[in-house]
């Protein structure tokens, strides 16, 4: 293993020394070895890259409880975004995160290894921008743009007409945490045709938000996520007897139908402007 991460070195030396080339737009050709070690960029990066140009994503990818990609991911070997494996896959770039491993992260770029950072997506125009970004990291600027365009459109069949009247709907998690109107989820509701609670109560970041002042506001639909197996203190709220008493709605989201923003979220839409449909219209 050492002589290889020797040799490695030596290539490495030479990806440094060509670095204007490889960061010029319009000059490189799209990466031939890329590894993604971000759940969003691992699911993005599988829908848009050619056969054989992405070789191993995060292990989160097959985790039936964070991706929506299970399956697809299966294909490819898996990684932990660990440095020293990533460097031995010898990739020609790499698909991070801006929250991820920033150890690895880090040393990656002191090798000479590119490094494409992602942020989370925290609205639909955020979905938006990511595939075009995603797209241009991968030399596929043409797939994204066809995705793009079939987001747009299942977008705006899912969500229809906006409403005269708006329900209002709350997201609620372990601890009583909820995510604030500037969030995918918030856009993802209000594309659907719901008002944000926690928007109205000034929880534009998200925060925690007390049983007894969800009670009292009384919404017209509560969603959830699926709890996990075992028994947790933390997620004890989402079953507890006032919450449960609430005459709205509820309606149930794993994290990973809203976590990345990925063309799936117009299914959350979707799903969301059901329950709004089943809802009607606010008196």
């Amino acid at each position: 293993m050492i002589v290889q991460v020797l040799q490695l070195a030596v290539r490495r030396v030479c990806a440094v020394l060509c670095t204007f080339a490889i960061c010029t737009p319009g000059l490189a050709e799209p990466p031939s070895r890329v590894v993604s070690i971000n759940l969003c960029t691992d699911q993005l990066a599988m829908l848009l890259a050619e056969p054989g140009q992405l070789i191993s994503v995060s292990f989160l990818a097959q985790d039936p409880r964070s991706s929506v990609m299970v399956d697809q991911a299966m294909a490819y070997p898996a990684n932990r975004a660990l440095a020293e494996e990533v460097y031995l896959l010898n990739p020609d770039l790499v698909l991070a995160g801006t929250f991820t491993a920033g150890a690895t992260v880090s040393m990656l770029k002191r090798l000479g290894i590119p490094v494409a950072t992602f942020p989370p997506a925290a609205s639909l125009a955020e979905v938006r921008q990511g595939m075009i970004d995603m797209g241009v990291a991968l030399g596929q600027r043409d797939r994204a743009a066809a995705m793009l365009a079939r987001f747009d459109a299942g977008l705006a069949e899912a969500a229809g007409a906006a409403p005269d009247d708006r329900p209002t709907a709350a997201t609620y998690a372990a601890n009583g945490y909820t995510p604030g109107g500037n969030s995918l989820s918030g856009d993802i509701i209000r594309a659907a045709g719901f008002r944000h609670l926690a928007a109205e109560l000034g929880l534009t970041q998200g925060g925690f938000l007390p049983l007894e002042a969800l009670v009292l506001a009384a919404p017209d639909l509560v969603v959830v996520g699926e709890t996990y197996p075992g028994n947790s203190r933390a997620e004890e709220i989402l079953s507890h007897p006032a919450l449960m008493q609430l005459r709205g709605g509820r309606e149930t989201l794993e994290d990973r139908d809203w976590v990345c923003g990925l063309p799936s979220v117009v299914d959350a839409v979707a799903r969301m402007r059901h329950a709004r449909d089943a809802i009607g219209s606010v008196p």
